[in-house]
């Protein structure tokens, strides 16, 4: 186990190096503030719809062939990714490179494969929560170190995060040892490696109802922020990679202490319904506060101020994975994370042209934060969603009992 949290922490940190950068790059290629934001997009765009298709892809030959030797292919491509984007002299060849860049990153999933590999079913909770720790410290470290060094040259993070993910390519070929047996592999099938596949798995989840459309419209509003959060800082109080970098650090300090520390506790004295509720009222907000914003100062307020935002995704869960029987565990799981997925790739569709139409006018304009009212839109219609769902769980019951004799 301590192998593979290290090899995350350092495939984390160097993903999140660059993203303080990423958008600056961009803007090196353009010629104003709309098209700078206009080709993020499409930058963004092609990264997820390649990790999209390519994450499933890898995960059935992780099944196929043993964990290790994709994760080495993974921290490979991902190397040759970094150092390509850094040396990238056209818009083209930086999208084209982006594009082999999410195909490659699948190194999430095989992690957590890894993990189910080397843990017993009762143990695998626990183990999962702390490879999200991992994960969750590898993404406050990397926005800060990527800021600094963003800070001295615009290029710097790239090569960084290159050197970490060769770091983690010789750490992964001389330390990691395999988890899968070979007895437990089995062939190739170009059907599980399908992501559109596990999203049919969404109309047969008995149970969950509304709940589904309230993960989509949440998961479409956080990958929203992560796709216009660095240019829309820039847009509108001027920040810069190092004022990018922590910011994104503390969102991730925050989700780290909620999930980590707090999320336990809340739950002994509220449901995980009610948590639901507040969350999503409190995130509805936040989004609309972030996007009126006047001074600097205020975003990092609001992200502290909203604890009971960053439980919505768990409380969720939750709730769908006790609304389905044992044997539907896992397809269900597959069905939201790839419906997440899903989101990932519409995000950009969406954000960057929302930054585009707003990106004329002067700092500090209220207007700018067009896209987090867009996201406040979408998480008020999850909480309304949400609300009729519990409201209906709780009448059924209700007409049961008075049709009883």
């Amino acid at each position: 186990m301590p192998f593979i949290m290290l090899t995350a922490l350092i495939d984390m940190i160097s993903i999140g190096l660059i993203i303080p950068v990423l958008p600056g790059l961009v803007g090196s290629f353009t010629g104003s503030q709309a098209d700078q934001a206009l080709w993020y997009g499409v930058v963004t765009f092609t990264f997820g719809l390649a990790n999209f298709y390519g994450s499933p892809f890898l995960g059935a030959l992780s099944d196929s062939y043993g964990r290790r030797p994709v994760l080495l292919i993974g921290f490979c491509g991902l190397a040759l990714n970094f150092f390509a984007t850094g040396l990238a002299t056209t818009l083209w060849m930086l999208i084209a490179v982006r594009l082999v860049g999410g195909a490659m990153q699948a190194n999430i999933s095989v992690a957590n494969a890894y993990v189910a590999d080397i843990t017993p079913p009762e143990g695998r909770a626990k183990r999962f929560g702390m490879l999200g720790a991992m994960f969750g410290v590898g993404f406050i470290l990397g926005p800060v170190m990527g800021g600094l060094l963003g800070a001295i040259d615009v290029h710097l993070p790239f090569y960084v995060a290159g050197s970490l993910a060769l770091l983690n390519l010789l750490y992964g070929w001389f330390v990691l040892p395999e988890s899968l047996p070979v007895e437990k592999r089995h062939p190739f099938e170009w059907k599980s490696a399908n992501p559109i596949r596990s999203l049919r798995g969404l109309a047969q989840l008995k149970g969950a109802g509304r709940l589904i459309a309230v993960v989509g419209f949440t998961g479409l509003a956080q990958y929203m922020l992560y796709t216009t959060w660095v240019l829309y800082t820039t847009f509108k109080f001027g920040w810069g990679p190092l004022e990018n970098g922590w910011s994104l650090a503390a969102v991730g300090v925050v989700s780290a202490i909620v999930q980590g520390l707090l999320l336990g506790r809340i739950l002994k004295v509220m449901s995980p319904r009610r948590l639901a509720v507040l969350g999503l009222v409190s995130s509805t907000l936040a989004y609309a506060m972030w996007g009126a914003a006047t001074q600097s100062w205020m975003m990092f307020a609001i992200i502290f101020v909203n604890v009971l935002g960053a439980t919505v995704a768990a409380a969720i869960q939750s709730i769908i994975s006790g609304a389905v029987d044992a044997q539907s565990q896992g397809k269900t799981m597959g069905a939201i994370s790839g419906l997440n997925s899903l989101m990932s790739v519409v995000a950009p569709a969406i954000g960057a042209p929302l930054l585009a139409i707003v990106s004329h006018l002067p700092q500090g304009d209220w207007r700018i934060g067009a896209p987090f009212y867009f996201c406040a839109v979408l998480q008020g219609a999850a909480l309304v969603l949400a609300i009729s769902h519990f409201r209906r769980e709780r009448q059924a019951p209700e007409s049961v009992t008075n049709i009883m004799p």
